[in-house]
């Protein structure tokens, strides 16, 4: 075999590449990592296009989250941990910059090296990677982090990493993971997405347990002061080994980063209109709309947005729990999805912003429209008769009614469904048949924001016999009752990326379905939905990875696990201007951690609340 060939499975990866053998096979090794047809910054990359390189430090950017915290532990299944820990605090081997989702550039990784036949990964570090206390971070660092997570972590990990054999340190400053299972061309990039822990602090530790004592990292930002359930402070780290690196210029501006805790959303929206915190990403359609009509907006002192953005959006719905038996049945799981009427509520409370979702990948290539195409046809055909027969017959829509709010045709619809099962309504009560037990269903929801869309539905199913009520409980409880999956319905975001992997295990495995704390919300446990993961995630290119997630897609649909939400393009974010922004926006995301505090406008509104 020729080693000055490119290797079409690694990825089509790479610029300016050196290949080698390693063990007798092939290798590449780059800068970067894609799932792309090429990355899209060169290896002589100085910064980021969405950023400003001569942007000035300094200041404070005041955030908010709702709820408390009690761990500064992120990866344990234990405690409830504080915001904004993963993406500034801990450090990664490598990045996916908010313009490229799709590839990884290297931070404490200088360099990945891949396998022509994937079977492993070799992540070269840099020499003057190190933690804040000033030790290096070295291979033994990234083996011990990986088995910990892996071992001691949250459910998560067990999934993601699953096709990993084995990791070794190679030296001081390699890493090698051996990879099992069939040939999976996104393992790689995920396994740069680990965050390294330094095991000479852990060594000592219980990193199972809870924990208020800042850990030693290796991020831009360390720990400034806490005071749990009330408020986190992020302090930039002045000597930070990284910041000079291309993925990092221009990013990381502010001094400070705060999150204030607040009790509810309510709340939360008076506390910025009061400028208590200076960001805001508003996710209630009612408040976008209704309830930011006060001075400083008026004034041109906060910013109000509705920013468009490419990504994926997944699937936000009410997630229906398998694991009770009354919902087992996928027809009866339809004849819910009938009594939910979109369009009224669309129209009536959330001011028409909204797209019903359609998919679990929606806004994507990756999700299935109209029939089969031939190519997923020959995945599929290898389940006729184990998958929903409209899986191959008919294309996925949606129930719809015109928006007035009389769903009767639809009702109907759902009463026959519940007939032909078996349900049939008693002294106004819909009865399950094995059980002669009446249905009812809890709505386990953590925000009183919910109740005026779920009371709707609930009237509708109360027309078929179904007694509905709502359960609002605090963020902690909440917590604990969907970790253990101890619930009827909840409102629930499948979240998904350009290029879903490993990750699809954890929200439809079996396997998943039995571990407290894993995606698998709803409980699948099919045979059939495990091979197609499987098939995704073993898929060779790119046009694969599309074919395999829209035949996946649809067999999810035609089961009925979900009844489907809604989604926008844009994100919709509030902001008191006092910031600089650079002149590009990041395809994916907002890119906030790229902006910087102008000290004129900050001065602005510094006068501004003042003279209040």
């Amino acid at each position: 075999m020729s080693l000055t060939r490119i290797f079409s499975t690694a990825f089509c990866v790479l610029l300016a590449v050196s290949i080698f053998a390693t063990d007798e096979v092939a290798t590449t090794i780059s800068h970067a990592v894609t799932l792309d047809d090429e990355p899209r910054y060169p290896p002589d990359f100085t910064h980021l296009e969405y950023v400003n390189p001569r942007a000035p430090k300094g200041g404070t950017l005041r955030l908010f989250t709702i709820g408390g915290f009690d761990t500064l532990n992120p990866f344990t299944v234990k405690g409830d941990p504080a915001a904004g820990l993963a993406n500034t605090f801990y450090e990664r081997l490598m990045y996916s910059p908010e313009d490229d989702s799709l590839s990884q550039y290297g931070v404490i990784a200088e360099s990945i090296e891949i396998a022509d036949d994937l079977s492993f990964v070799i992540f070269h570090l840099r020499e003057d990677a190190k933690f804040h206390d000033g030790n290096p971070i070295d291979a033994e660092d990234v083996v011990f982090s990986f088995n910990t997570l892996v071992e001691k972590g949250l459910p998560f990990y067990r999934a993601y990493y699953g096709d990993v054999s084995k990791v070794e340190a190679l030296g001081s400053h390699s890493v090698k993971f051996h990879l099992g299972g069939e040939p999976n061309r996104e393992l790689p990039h995920i396994l740069g997405q680990i965050m390294v822990l330094s095991e000479d602090y852990w060594a000592e530790r219980d990193f199972s347990a809870t924990t208020l004592t800042p850990p030693v990292t290796s991020g831009p930002y360390k720990i400034g002061s806490i005071e749990p359930g009330r408020f986190l402070i992020l302090e930039r780290v002045e000597d930070y080994w990284g910041a000079d690196l291309p993925v990092n210029v221009g990013r990381f501006n502010f001094d400070f980063i705060r999150y204030d805790y607040v009790r509810d959303a309510t709340v939360a929206v008076e506390a910025f209109k009061s400028g208590e915190y200076d960001y805001r990403a508003e996710n209630s359609s009612k408040e976008w709309a209704t309830a930011y009509d006060f001075p400083a907006l008026n004034q041109g002192l906060v910013m109000k947005k509705e920013l468009e953005h490419a990504r994926p959006t997944g699937m936000q719905a009410f997630a229906i729990n398998t694991r009770r038996d009354k919902f087992k049945n996928p027809k009866v799981r339809e004849a819910l999805s009938y009594a939910f009427d979109f369009e009224w509520a669309n129209k009536n409370l959330f001011y028409g912003q909204y797209t019903r979702s359609g998919s679990y990948f929606s806004n994507s290539d990756l999700a299935a429209t109209g029939l089969p195409s031939k190519e997923e046809l020959e995945i599929l055909s290898h389940y006729e008769g184990r998958v929903p027969n409209e899986v191959f017959t008919q294309a996925f829509e949606v129930p719809k009614t015109d928006g007035t709010g009389n769903a009767r045709q639809n009702l109907m619809t759902a009463t026959r469904l519940l007939r032909e099962q078996g349900w049939n309504v008693v002294n106004s009560q819909l009865i399950n048949p094995d059980t002669q037990e009446p249905m009812t269903i809890e709505f386990l929801l953590n925000s009183p924001t919910w109740e005026r869309i779920v009371s709707p539905y609930i009237r509708n199913l109360a027309r078929l016999g179904i007694h509905g009520r709502i359960r609002t409980v605090e963020p902690a409880q909440y917590q604990n009752r969907v970790r253990d999956f101890d619930f009827d319905v909840i409102v629930a975001s499948f979240g998904q990326s350009r290029s879903p992997g490993n990750e699809q295990r954890n929200y439809w495995s079996s396997e998943a379905a039995t571990h407290p704390g894993s995606r698998n919300l709803v409980g699948i446990s099919d045979p059939v939905i495990d091979e197609l993961v499987e098939t995704l995630i073993e898929a060779e290119s790119r046009s694969e990875l599309i074919v395999a997630t829209q035949a996946l897609d649809r067999v999810l649909l035609w089961n009925h696990f979900v009844v489907p939400g809604w989604h926008i393009n844009a994100d919709r974010v509030l902001w008191w201007d006092k910031f600089g922004r650079p002149k590009i926006k990041p395809l994916y995301q907002v890119g906030l951690l790229s902006w910087w505090v102008d000290p004129d406008k900050s001065q602005r509104i510094q006068d501004f609340r003042s003279l209040k």
